[in-house]
């Protein structure tokens, strides 16, 4: 699974053979340019969720739920999860919370609406734990937590920054995928913010990320030479211009 948010990106990762496509809150950070998920609207969600959805013809696609969208009530995440699969054309929503979360997958998911769930480190709840990357440790709260959201109803879960042994028990537990990103290799599947495995994004470099491409060097070195030429009078030249 990877990341997209926009057609483009979306219709290249389809191409791939991604399995899934998870158009995630980390828009807020990699598009919009906020230093957190937490801006991130309902709104934005369906129009970045829609973009993507037109583009992908064989992957799954998945959009969050973003901050605030469904910790007011369990009528407020019904509703808000149904605008986001009938706006969208999405195939699930997402949202993080394992046990204090149960009763709300339980209710997205009686509305016929798969939820995947996501537990370990959640970007939503940066304030509470005190800020980003922190790994998770708490062996049987993390079990619980996800033991409570596949009973809920949950079709797969995200394990984020949590120990590679935990990460193991927790997959090996459920009956249900587990898709980490940054919690080893014992996981169902993996998965990476797109722009951050393909280099785009500057200044970013945790343990966990690999980057499969330099692709923000590479585009910067194509804009200089396009700049370059423009300035210098070879483009555009006879090949590029009509008679």
């Amino acid at each position: 699974m990877v990341t997209a948010y926009d057609c483009l990106w979306a219709q290249i990762m389809d191409e791939a053979g991604v399995d899934a496509i998870l158009v995630g809150d980390t828009l807020g950070m990699v598009v919009q340019g906020h230093a957190t998920t937490l801006p991130v609207t309902v709104d934005d969600m369906v129009y970045h969720g829609s973009m993507v959805v037109r583009a992908v013809e064989r992957a799954l696609v998945i959009v969050d739920m973003p901050f605030m969208s469904y910790h007011e009530s369990v009528e407020q995440a019904v509703r808000n999860a149904g605008r986001l699969i009938k706006e969208t054309g999405a195939d699930a929503v997402k949202l993080e919370g394992g046990r204090i979360q149960s009763e709300t997958i339980r209710a997205i998911s009686r509305a016929d609406i798969p939820v995947m769930a996501h537990v370990g480190m959640r970007p939503q709840a940066v304030r509470q734990l005190g800020g980003m990357g922190k790994i998770q440790r708490d062996e049987e709260l993390l079990l619980a937590d996800a033991q409570a959201a596949q009973d809920a109803g949950a079709f797969a879960i995200v394990l984020e920054l949590i120990t590679r042994d935990i990460a193991e028990r927790i997959t090996d537990t459920l009956a249900i995928p587990t898709i980490g990103i940054g919690s080893g290799g014992g996981c169902s599947g993996q998965v990476l913010v797109g722009p951050d495995m393909l280099g785009l994004t500057p200044g970013f470099s945790p343990k966990f990320l690999k980057k499969f491409a330099d692709l923000r060097s590479e585009a910067i070195s194509a804009v200089q030479a396009y700049v370059r030429e423009v300035q210098d009078g070879t483009f555009p030249g006879e090949k590029h211009s009509h008679a």
